[in-house]
């Protein structure tokens, strides 16, 4: 096993690819005239962030890339308690790296507003489709459950060999395709915290729902996971 150190380099460099390539498809590509990859592409890259990812640095540090993955691994008894907080530091400063680096490419055309929420996770009026608080919280418990009951299910060591990461990619692909309308989709507390830190306001105020609710649901998942399987194996993510 690589040491702490390598594992949480590779967790914050996996963070900023995911809020890089996921958000950055959002503010860059996602309403582009003639161009637009739409809703539909914006599911696909957060996807293909986590799928490559996973691929890339899985061996070195399980690739959780979410501070709700780390802490639902620990609910399903996969990871040890002493991995938690430091996983979560890593993560959250590469989702404000991946933030940092959107920003600095977003901002290099006229124009360029903060306001238009630079992909930042919302409800009630910041909501895209303008879905409640209740709305946005069942939404991202219900969907970070299901996210965590796959990852557990497809690491188990009585899953197909190599093909978590599909599973786990294509997973959060539909995921965005149901809640972008709702919540613009976090699932992922270090994702939520990296634009939010840059749009201020609103957007912080909301944060906290981007916490709660996604840990929320991961430890559901853990436990639920740990019942339904009947037994504590490790498997590695």
């Amino acid at each position: 096993m690589a040491t702490m150190s390598r594992r949480l380099a590779a967790e914050l460099v996996g963070t900023a690819w995911l809020v890089l390539g996921g958000c950055g498809s959002a503010v860059l590509a996602a309403a582009f005239p003639g161009f637009g990859i739409g809703f539909a592409g914006v599911a696909l890259a957060f996807g293909l962030t986590v799928l490559t990812m996973a691929y890339t640095i899985g061996h070195v540090s399980g690739c959780h890339l979410n501070p709700a993955v780390t802490i639902g691994l620990w609910a399903g008894k996969r990871i040890p308690a002493s991995d938690v907080v430091p996983y979560i530091v890593a993560q959250v400063l590469g989702g404000i790296l991946g933030a940092a680096v959107l920003y600095a490419i977003a901002s290099g055309t006229p124009g360029f507003d903060l306001a238009g929420g630079f992909a930042s996770n919302g409800y009630g009026e910041h909501s895209p489709g303008h879905y409640s608080l209740v709305a946005g919280a069942v939404s991202e418990f219900v969907l970070t459950f299901g996210f965590l009951f796959i990852i557990l299910g497809a690491t188990h060591p009585g899953a197909p060999k190599g093909f978590a990461p599909i599973a786990i990619g294509l997973a959060l692909t539909l995921i965005h395709l149901i809640s972008i309308p709702v919540t613009n989709t976090s699932v992922n507390p270090a994702r939520s915290t990296g634009p939010a830190l840059f749009v201020g306001g609103w957007a912080l105020s909301q944060l906290w729902l981007f916490w709660v609710a996604p840990i929320a649901g991961a430890i559901a998942a853990g436990v639920f996971s740990r019942w339904i399987e009947g037994d504590d194996k490790a498997a590695n993510y």
